[in-house]
């Protein structure tokens, strides 16, 4: 992490009421080995899993990168669930440890914990004059530790991360990322993102959702870039002023978001908000969720004079599998291409709703306009 990068600033968190604060790499190297020591004296090791139910702070950051250095499972949760979602993933995910806040810990953790038998640590970051009963400070438990330490062989099959889909159709399914996929996260990000050391990289993703984890935390650390962190809510003036002030050179948002800026930007207006703001620091745009609408791509086109690159993965692959390329030409209403090593496909449909199988195969459409 810190190989000839100690110095530079690897996170840049704003907070809600903008205030930034500055986390180098080897910073960020000496406070994830002590949450790793940290989750050491507390008896967790390898695939334990470890829990965080956070807004976007740096306490996240190193609680994400402690634990996969401690060959434990990391799983983020999002902190806008309600008690029920909560407790159902870390019952699902047989959590041992949960890092969050007093308050979050109070609404959504603390009537339920009785119920979570294998949660035996809760580690709270920031104040807590009143600490309730069965919870550690965050703080004094990383400061009674070392700054050093050593990471232990790992398999590439090792567990690493535990994502859970959003359960709208049903139970919430634990989907497993292994060690090994963050060669599918750098590659990707070079690949889709055109992610370079030198560029300073907003995602706005939630890390409690994998794109938040893969493209927020794991991905642009790889690649040394200086990562801006927002915790702030959405609102137009806020996302254009973090981009102009920072100098947001990759940014990487959903489709949803951008429409919302769009109806916050009257077209056809000399002095529009996002033109009121310098944005020419910023030299490559990429979407992801929903599918990015064509109006949408040459909004972004008219905006901020780049095209808005869309592409396409899931939960379940963990990384991205389909994009438009910076060296591509945008295509508006299409993802793109398969990246390097990745085949796509559109399967015969049966009457079944299944895909079709013939002579024990699936039947792949290749007939334009079937």
């Amino acid at each position: 992490m810190t190989a000839g990068r100690a110095d530079r600033t690897a996170l840049r968190c704003v907070a809600p009421e903008q205030a930034t604060v500055s986390v180098t790499y080897g910073e960020l190297a000496a406070r994830t080995n002590r949450f790793a020591n940290a989750l050491r004296a507390l008896g967790i090791g390898k695939g334990g899993r470890v829990a965080s139910l956070l807004t976007r702070c740096p306490e996240l950051y190193v609680a994400v990168l402690g634990t996969l250095k401690n060959v434990s499972v990391f799983s983020p949760l999002f902190p806008a669930f309600g008690p029920d979602p909560v407790a159902e993933r870390l019952r699902l995910g047989d959590v041992r440890v949960l890092v969050t806040t007093a308050e979050l810990y109070r609404r959504k953790v603390a009537d339920r914990r009785d119920r979570l038998p294998a949660l035996e640590h809760v580690l709270i970051v920031g104040e807590d004059p009143e600490p309730a009963p069965g919870t550690l400070s965050f703080d004094e438990v990383l400061a009674a530790v070392s700054e050093q330490f050593t990471i232990p062989p790992t398999d590439p099959e090792d567990m690493a991360l535990l994502h859970f889909t959003s359960g709208t159709t049903g139970t919430p399914k634990g989907a497993v990322h292994v060690h090994e996929a963050v060669v599918a996260h750098h590659a990707t990000a070079g690949f889709a993102l055109d992610l370079h050391s030198e560029d300073v990289y907003w995602c706005t993703a939630d890390p409690g959702w994998v794109t938040g984890t893969s493209y927020g935390i794991v991905a642009p650390l790889t690649h040394g870039v200086t990562l801006v962190v927002d915790a702030g809510d959405y609102e137009a003036r806020r996302w254009y002023d973090i981009l102009a002030r920072e100098r947001v050179t990759v940014w990487y948002t959903a489709p949803t978001a951008i429409r919302m800026l769009m109806r916050a930007t009257p077209r056809g207006t000399p002095a529009d908000l996002p033109r009121s703001f310098d944005l020419s620091a910023l030299r490559f745009i990429a979407s992801v969720g929903e599918p990015l609408n064509p109006e949408a791509v040459r909004w972004g086109a008219e905006i901020f004079g780049l095209p808005i690159h869309d592409n396409w993965w899931q939960t379940e692959t963990g990384a991205i599998m389909i994009a438009n390329f910076a060296a591509s030409d945008i295509r508006p209403g299409s993802m793109g291409r398969p990246l390097p090593g990745v085949e796509a496909a559109v399967l015969e449909r049966g009457e079944d709703g299944r895909a079709r199988v013939v002579d024990g195969r699936i039947k792949v459409l290749e007939t334009p306009g079937a």
